[in-house]
């Protein structure tokens, strides 16, 4: 097939397509570098608009229309060699997938990401009126949100080309995954954020050793300034102009919600929208599992969470368009305002392919949201967790999920990174002005029916 073919967008490859990395030059990575040489890839880069496509290299936007690239596996061939044992039998990671991720051949840089648990949420469920509620908890991966998995996928593959920085444009959660990858695998990081993200997640990618620079304004100047330098500087931005590569490791989180089903698919599955690359991946992670065989079908309705201070892809989906008209945001979750989406037409269109909808949540019902999986389930969410929550109960209310169905909500951030927006509500903070248990059971007598709340 020649490379400038026009093909179906959605369609395998056909035949073997190999890829070998050209020598890598020394540095920081060049030790594992040079061992990557001889890895092979039955895989190529496929353009998002005209679907041409192009050898597997550092590329990002096709040649001839500019568009974005991504990565097209020949998934017949992959269809012959994986199955629900071999997944079974891999690590207990992202890598367990790894035939359908531009992997390395060798032992994968790694800190451990991936297959997160979902739990059950029976108490949130009965509060929302739902009976098969789950939530996939990826608070729980090593910095403490789902970045991890794009930074991982990314990392390795900067350290195939022998790239000595690893660096990106982030609102917050993306720039500590970085720091703490560029570590792992001795690279220098800098990380570039808006100048007024919070202090916990600013602090912890300093804290893996990564230079930050703040920039005053918003993401999408921070984004604008990182796309500038990547044609300056031979670093390898995650974000930018490693694209295609990072945002396949997204696709990890939908797989392992098949997997932990019992290879079975949700009726619904709700995540939230920043960029739009986590849900556009979902569904294209879900097309690969039917395509490579693993399950039958996959009927799940996608359904995209954002706040109303910056909802672009959700009023794009509600007006049934297919293009993302960008806003300036202004929101009370950081990790999600970006007012010109990357992926938004993506996200948009695979939204309506699915039969889902796009929900913009009041910025006040944020936090009570917060609170309310906090206090059901036990699990502290940043912002972007409680925007899911309060997407599914106006979901629940406007009759798009029923009680019966089977819903995954993606809970992408951990709260320790924005402890600053909780705090204990009238009720729940007691103080005695004496050490004695008369005093204690009379101020408890007082609150102990007050409700509680978070500011």
């Amino acid at each position: 097939m020649e490379d400038d073919a026009v093909t179906d967008k959605t369609a395998p490859l056909q035949g073997l397509f190999l890829f070998l990395p050209p020598p890598c030059g020394e540095g920081r990575g060049g030790g594992l570098a040079e061992k990557t040489t001889s890895r092979r890839y039955s895989v190529k880069l496929r353009c998002r608009e005209c679907g041409r496509l192009r050898d597997f290299e550092p590329a990002y936007v096709c040649e001839h229309c500019f568009g974005p690239l991504e990565v097209a596996y020949d998934l017949d061939a992959i269809r012959h060699r994986l199955s629900r044992g071999t997944i079974a039998s891999g690590p207990a990671s992202i890598w367990r997938y790894r035939e359908l991720l531009p992997a390395p051949t060798g032992e994968p840089i790694d800190l451990g990401t991936g297959m997160t648990p979902l739990v059950e949420a029976r108490n949130l469920g009965k509060a929302l009126g739902l009976d098969h509620l789950y939530v996939k908890n990826d608070t729980l991966n090593p910095t403490g949100s789902f970045k991890d998995r794009n930074v991982a996928v990314a990392t390795n593959f900067a350290l195939s080309y022998g790239f000595d920085t690893l660096s990106c444009s982030s609102t917050g959660n993306l720039a500590g995954s970085v720091a703490a990858y560029a570590a792992r695998a001795g690279l220098r990081a800098l990380v570039f954020i808006p100048a007024d993200l919070e202090p916990g997640k600013v602090g912890a990618a300093s804290a893996y050793g990564a230079t930050i620079v703040e920039v005053d304004g918003a993401y999408d100047d921070v984004n604008r300034l990182c796309a500038e330098l990547a044609d300056q500087y031979q670093w390898a931005i995650v974000n930018v102009n490693l694209r295609p590569f990072y945002s396949e490791g997204s696709k990890t989180l939908a797989f392992e919600v098949v997997e932990q089903l019992g290879w079975r698919a949700p009726d619904h599955i709700v995540v939230p929208v920043a960029a739009g690359s986590l849900l556009a991946k979902t569904a294209k992670a879900f097309s690969e599992l039917v395509s490579v065989g693993l399950v039958n079908e996959i009927p799940t309705r996608i359904h995209a969470a954002q706040a109303q201070g910056c909802a672009p892809v959700s009023r794009a989906i509600q007006q049934g368009l297919d293009t993302v008209t960008p806003v300036k945001p202004h929101s009370i979750a950081k990790s999600l305002a970006i007012g010109n989406p990357a992926d938004g037409r993506y996200a948009a269109r695979a939204v309506q392919a699915s039969g889902g909808w796009g929900t913009a949540c009041r910025e006040d019902a944020v936090q009570e949201a917060m609170a309310l999986l906090a206090e059901t389930e036990g699990i502290l969410s940043e912002p972007a967790g409680g925007v899911v929550v309060a997407g599914l109960r106006q979901l629940v209310e406007e009759g798009r999920v029923r009680r019966h169905e089977s819903v995954v909500i993606c809970i992408t951030g951990n709260g320790l990174k924005t402890t600053e927006l909780f705090e204990p509500g009238e009720g729940r903070r007691l103080h005695l002005t004496k050490a004695r248990a008369s005093e204690f059971e009379l101020a408890l007598a007082g609150v102990e029916k007050t409700p509680a709340g978070v500011r």
